[in-house]
């Protein structure tokens, strides 16, 4: 039977050389693999835990209905701060020759999935509508808008319209997470109502935030399914009947998400099974406590509105602006002693603890990001943006605190 072995090898490259000349196969200090399915990794693995996190539901089978976000492929052009702007971008590129449009907006050479004519006549196959324009989770607690057509290949290179769809036909959520979380500690868990952009939980293209809505929609424009279902939740039949055998009921879709949504933000989850979560989508441990059940959910939904940014514990200011000087955002600097935010050199963010600045969603340092992807784009700040970030620190706090209790709540893995 074959037998595979494994070795690291650290250090410098004259270290590496010199360490290859002094050893041969027979005396490299090797590290038996046991590769398992379905991944079979060529790495050491701490599998001790895998059978108990097995035992959870993969996100997957239990919301089959996911992709990952959309692709623009030219996000200077399609992604904007307001609906005005967005209006005014697709009226006059729409109205160019295609070589001053590509000039014009920096648009650089066709790929094979983007073309500026192809984008062009995208747009100038309808009027151009004020409906079309519509809101996009770009970042986390970034929200932009964008002009959606649903036309592949078209204004928006890939804009999954099979599943956004759902998210632009009425009230609904969706989870994103991320099927890897390579290189990085998984905090991959977010809320959205709108559509959502593939990179907004990572910037590594590898750790793509992946789009599971909660309700899916018939599709009326193509006459398919049954016209008279409003909707259906998004949850397989395998998972309800599974989570009614542990219940002896089967709760509302949004109680079900909710308590994932919880689940997703427990830190000893995060710590236990850090060495699967790399790997592939994560799974959902379920519980035959129903109290259990109802207490995560309750902290999952109030999660939920924090990251919607529609709960009212975000109405209680923590921050403080302070400094001579307009809003520019022209530099972004923290200092950890005064417990600042500098945006330019005079003006700050006061009341910013470490443990905020240093929180993270997915791979963005959430509040280092919003600031510097406005630095970016020379940003002045607006009196509703300035209040909009102040309203990131409260719902980071209170996310920081929310985490903390679901732990407190849970009685120990595996859970029962």
């Amino acid at each position: 039977m074959t037998k595979i072995y494994h070795a690291h090898l650290y250090g410098s490259r004259e270290n590496k050389y010199r360490y290859l000349e002094e050893h041969d196969v027979t005396t490299v200090d090797w590290t038996e693999l046991n590769p398992q399915s379905p991944f079979y990794l060529f790495i050491p693995q701490d599998t001790d835990l895998l059978g108990e996190y097995n035992q959870g539901w993969k996100i997957t089978e239990i919301m089959p209905v996911n992709s990952v976000g959309i692709v623009t492929a030219r996000d200077s052009l399609t992604i904007k701060w307001s609906s005005q702007e967005v209006m005014d971008t697709v009226t006059d590129f729409a109205s160019l020759p295609v070589e001053t449009a590509r000039n014009k907006y920096n648009l650089g050479k066709d790929a094979r999935d983007w073309k500026v004519d192809l984008a062009q006549k995208d747009l100038n196959r309808s009027p151009i509508e004020n409906d079309k324009i519509v809101s996009v989770l770009y970042r986390p607690f970034d929200v932009r808008f964008t002009y959606y057509t649903g036309q592949t290949r078209g204004f928006i290179c890939m804009p999954r319209s099979e599943l956004m769809r759902h998210l632009l036909a009425g009230n609904n959520l969706a989870l994103i997470t991320s099927r890897l979380t390579k290189g990085e500690t998984f905090a991959h868990a977010q809320v959205a109502s709108s559509i959502v952009e593939v990179i907004c939980m990572s910037p590594k293209t590898s750790n793509n935030g992946f789009v599971f809505p909660l309700y899916t929609y018939p599709d009326t424009q193509n006459q398919q399914g049954n016209l008279f279902v409003e909707k259906s939740a998004n949850l397989s039949k395998g998972f309800l009947e599974a989570i009614r055998e542990k219940l002896g009921y089967v709760p509302t879709p949004e109680a079900i998400f909710y308590y994932i949504y919880g689940i997703f933000h427990s830190p000893t989850y995060r710590q236990r099974y850090a060495e699967f979560l790399k790997i592939d989508f994560p799974r959902v441990p379920l519980t035959s406590n129903d109290q259990l059940f109802r207490d995560l959910g309750t902290k999952g939904e109030e999660l939920v509105n924090l990251h919607l940014m529609k709960s009212k514990k975000l109405n209680k200011l923590i921050t403080k602006v302070g400094g001579e000087g307009d809003n520019a955002v022209t530099e972004v600097t923290y200092q950890a002693k005064e417990q600042r935010v500098y945006i330019n050199k005079t003006r700050y963010f006061a009341g910013i603890t470490p443990e905020l600045w240093d929180f993270k969603i997915g791979g963005y340092q959430v509040l280092d990001k919003w600031l510097k992807d406005r630095k970016k784009a020379s940003r002045i700040l607006s009196f509703d943006e300035v209040l909009h970030y102040q309203k990131i620190a409260i719902a980071l706090k209170e996310t920081m605190q929310l985490m903390a209790e679901i732990d407190r709540l849970i009685p120990g893995f595996p859970i029962q």
